[in-house]
Order: C-alpha cells, then sequence, then structure tokens
C-alpha cells in the first residue's frame, strides 16, 4: 500500500542561502499549508540556531528532515576527507533537529567537473567516504540518502542505477536512493523501471515537475511514477521541491529566468493537492 509522508522543501518559500529567519519562515508556511514534514538544507557553514529551529518544528508540530548539497571544497574524488567531516557535522545537526534523515548530493559538488566519466579511483572514494560517513551515521540511527542529479550538474552520479551499484559494495547498510523527478526526467528512460529497480533501496523522493512549476501540468509521466511506488508499498517521504522566482533570491540558483505562473503558496499548494489525488488513485 502507498502510505507516503508528505513533506515540502524549504525552497518552496526561500532561497537556498541559509537564514535561521528564512528556515522558521519556511517551517511556518510549511506547516500552514497542510505537509507533515519539512526538508531544510544545511549550509556548508553549519551555522544554525539550533534550539530556535528546533522550537519552531515542535511548536508547529511539524517533522524534518535534513538536507546537504556538497560544496566544490568537500567534492569527494578531490577532497573526501573534507567531506567526511562535513557530512558528521550535518549528521550531528541532524540528530539535533530530531531528523532521522540527512540526504542530497553526497557524491559532489554540483557543478564540479572533471571532463571525463567518473573513474575507479574517485568510486573507490566514494564507498570509502560513505562507508565511514554510514557507519557515523549508524550510532545516530540516522539514514543517508545520495541523489544522483542531471549531467549538467554533476559527472560522478547521475542515474539511480548507478547509485544502486555502489551502494551493493557498501559495508553499512543505512545508505539509501533518493531520486528527483526533476533529474529523472532527463536521465532515466522512464519513471516506472527505475522506481521498481529501487524498491527497498529508495527510501526518499523529491517531487518536480519538468519545468519546476506546477506538479501534473509538465512533462513528468505521473501515472507511471505513482504506479511504481504502489507496487512497491512505498512508506517514506514525498517532498516538494518546486520553485517560483516569486520568491527573492530563489531565480539564479534554480535557473529560472521566465516569470513563474504561480507565487509559492499556490504553487505548494496546488502540488499538494495533485500528490494526495495522485496516492489516493494508486492504493
Amino acid at each position: 500500500m502507498l502510505q507516503p509522508i508528505f513533506g515540502a522543501s524549504m525552497l518552496s518559500w526561500v532561497a537556498p542561502q541559509w537564514k535561521d529567519e528564512s528556515g522558521i519562515y519556511a517551517i511556518k508556511k510549511a506547516a500552514a499549508a497542510g505537509f507533515d514534514l519539512i526538508e531544510l538544507g544545511l549550509p556548508p557553514s553549519m551555522e544554525i540556531n539550533i534550539s530556535e529551529i528546533k522550537s519552531t518544528l515542535t511548536k508547529e508540530n511539524i517533522q524534518v528532515t535534513c538536507g546537504l548539497n556538497l560544496p566544490k571544497e568537500a567534492h569527494i574524488p578531490t577532497h573526501p576527507d573534507i567531506a567526511i567531516h562535513m557530512i558528521k557535522k550535518a549528521i550531528d545537526i541532524a540528530e539535533q533537529l530530531g531528523s532521522r534523515y540527512l540526504g542530497g548530493v553526497l557524491h559532489g559538488a554540483i557543478g564540479v567537473f572533471s571532463g571525463k566519466s567518473r573513474t575507479k579511483e574517485e568510486s573507490d572514494k566514494l564507498i570509502e567516504v560513505w562507508n565511514t560517513v554510514g557507519a557515523y551515521a549508524k550510532t545516530k540511527d540516522i539514514q543517508i540518502g545520495i541523489e544522483p542529479i542531471n549531467r549538467y550538474e554533476s559527472y560522478v552520479c547521475t542515474s539511480g542505477e548507478e547509485v544502486l551499484n555502489l551502494i551493493n559494495l557498501l559495508e553499512v547498510d543505512n545508505i539509501s536512493l533518493h531520486l528527483d523527478t526533476f533529474h529523472m526526467n532527463i536521465e532515466e528512460n522512464g519513471f516506472y523501471q527505475p522506481v521498481i529497480k529501487s524498491d527497498k533501496n529508495l527510501k526518499y523522493f523529491h517531487m518536480t515537475e519538468s519545468d519546476r512549476g506546477m506538479l501534473g501540468e509538465g512533462n513528468v509521466h505521473w501515472e507511471d511514477l505513482f504506479k511504481a511506488l504502489s507496487e512497491i508499498n512505498y512508506q517514506h517521504p514525498l517532498v516538494l521541491e518546486n520553485f517560483t522566482n516569486q520568491v527573492d533570491g530563489i531565480g539564479s540558483p534554480t535557473s529560472l529566468w521566465r516569470p513563474s505562473k504561480y507565487n509559492a503558496d499556490d504553487l505548494a499548494k496546488g502540488s499538494l493537492d495533485f500528490m494526495r489525488m495522485m496516492t489516493e488513485k494508486w492504493n
């Protein structure tokens, strides 16, 4: 049975540059919109007012997960030790906030390229880093999710299959696949088979349209996706990650150059309604 937890990224309402007041604003907005969960993107500096953020989460009665995208100075193929240090710090913050999940682009830095495909040596470094941080996260009862992204943003992991192949080589059992429909629309051959193949290794999903707009109004094959999620009895977060450039500061980081059709609240509410409708349909 399909029993997801409906979440939203803080980026639905605020720009990615972390500010405590922006995080608090996003938490309140997600709760008011009816989401069960908010994904907070941790800054590389890890400078966050944990007590204030946790207090807001409690007051708004909303669950939390944490996201982290490695910066160029923590690109695993070239700076594995820095990446380990940063991911461990993120795990500590996740634990303190009450999150049982840390996910994101934890294979390499967005926008950093070597000019060639990932090498065996780079794969070995990924496995070493993931084993190390996975073992550390295990002591905190935290799951780590690896999100493949499209070829224009990374060369390290661009498909679900690549991540699954690496996961199968790990010594730890708390690292899983984190898919994103935006990147799937570019890199996967469809939306059904990758989910079926991932099965129990799939524990987190970013839900976004092909143009980052309203769910159901683009090219993502939602029927195929939800059919697959139903067949694997998916019971983990479905987290909205669409954007509107009506939010100050979001346009450039997300490459939204044309005016967005919806404001943040309408985009979030309409997309949540769509996810609920599709879930009900496929149950």
